[in-house]
């Protein structure tokens, strides 16, 4: 290894260590504990949906959509054509040569966001050549926690050792609809915001605009897309609640995935108040680190928020991008790295580390791959550092 590639290494450790940490976090790292990724979830959803009266609106709409879209895109359709229905004096809306009056969107959409629940939280696997088809219960759960559980051992038990009151909260922005981030800080004893206040039970207290907790907390949680525990009361007060109770009574809205929520005052909205802080976060001038991984950076809201952030004059962040390499790194983290702010871009992947225009640093022997873009591989770096990691 040359000075200059250990030198780099070197720097990855360190921004791992900075006391301005944030986390994005996608769909990625769930996937080894039994909650699909879009393809998969998108199937399973469709699947569920066979024999309900929505399933023939549902598959027109997909077919509108360009080839690989997923069920995010599909509610988003969904969304605009409901908007569309909302806004005629008809309150009919016409796809491919049928007539669906705003009721009858509106069901399929719940319908849709009902079954990504029930699938995120009891989990599915689909069929591969090694395994048969799985699928999660609420008698037979198959998601587990042990690797986030991991994860947080490594960043909070090895990184933040002895510093609980020296440092700023760790912010964990994901995108998943999952609890296992919650859970595994829970079980971990680290006590963590989310915006709401209460037990197994809470309401949301915290609005658009308003200050994040100073103190207290070692973590907070944003969940920019919602959360399978999120729903909309009969009042429309954003409650996290307990699965298969009978109360609080419930208008059976989940809220996840922004399209999902009906909110006119923004003040009221809890997407675009994640977004808020997610905004200022990056834009707080200070030496933050932006650690990626398991993000596809395929939103574009998401990836519009970090690049009008780091094209900042005052920007200091530094992104810290865990991926996959298929065919090439992702386009936006190849712009980004090719930018302006391209030397504040790290990006590791399979085939080594990039730096800006620089890389791939630390290539792996011939045949070898490195596994540190993987959830898995990065928590071994947290605890082990980079040398135990490659």
């Amino acid at each position: 290894m040359s000075s200059i590639d250990e030198g780099y290494l070197q720097q990855v450790d360190e921004f791992l260590s900075r006391p301005e940490q944030m986390w994005l976090l996608g769909a990625g790292i769930s996937y080894q504990a039994n909650i699909p990724l879009m393809a998969p979830l998108t199937k399973q959803v469709l699947n569920l949906c066979e024999g309900s009266s929505n399933i023939t609106l549902l598959k027109a709409l997909l077919n509108e959509l360009p080839k690989g879209s997923h069920i995010e895109h599909l509610l988003s359709h969904l969304g605009d054509y409901t908007a569309i229905a909302d806004r005629v004096s008809s309150k009919e809306i016409t796809i491919n040569d049928t007539q669906y009056g705003i009721d009858t969107l509106q069901a399929a959409h719940l319908e849709v966001l009902k079954h990504i629940a029930k699938t995120v939280r009891w989990g599915y696997c689909q069929a591969n050549e090694q395994n048969e088809e799985k699928i999660g219960s609420y008698e037979e759960p198959i998601v587990t926690i042990t690797e986030h559980i991991n994860f947080i051992k490594a960043l909070f038990e090895k990184r933040q050792a002895g510093l609980d009151n020296r440092r700023s909260p760790i912010r964990f922005f994901t995108t998943n609809y999952d609890t296992l981030l919650e859970d595994a800080l829970a079980l971990c004893s680290i006590p963590y915001w989310d915006g709401f206040s209460g037990g197994a039970i809470a309401f949301r207290n915290y609005r658009f605009g308003d200050s994040e907790p100073e103190k207290g907390f070692r973590a907070h949680v944003i969940k920019l897309h919602g959360s399978i525990d999120w729903h909309l009361s009969n009042d429309d007060q954003v409650l996290r609640v307990r699965d298969h109770d009978l109360y609080p009574k419930k208008s059976d809205r989940v809220l996840i995935y922004p399209q999902a929520t009906k909110y006119i005052a923004t003040q009221r909205d809890p997407f675009a108040a994640q977004f808020d802080i997610f905004r200022r976060s990056l834009l707080n001038g200070r030496d933050n680190i932006l650690a990626i991984c398991g993000y596809s950076f395929g939103d574009d809201h998401i990836n519009q928020e970090i690049e009008f952030a780091l094209s900042n004059s005052n920007s200091k962040t530094t992104v810290l991008a865990f991926c996959f390499e298929s065919d090439g790194l992702p386009e936006v983290l190849d712009n980004w790295r090719n930018s302006s702010f391209g030397k504040r871009i790290y990006i590791l992947t399979q085939n080594g580390l990039y730096v800006g225009k620089k890389g791939p640093l630390n290539m792996p022997a011939d045949g070898l791959k490195l596994n540190w873009w993987t959830f898995e591989g990065l928590t071994k770096l947290l605890k082990d550092g980079v040398e135990g990691a490659i």
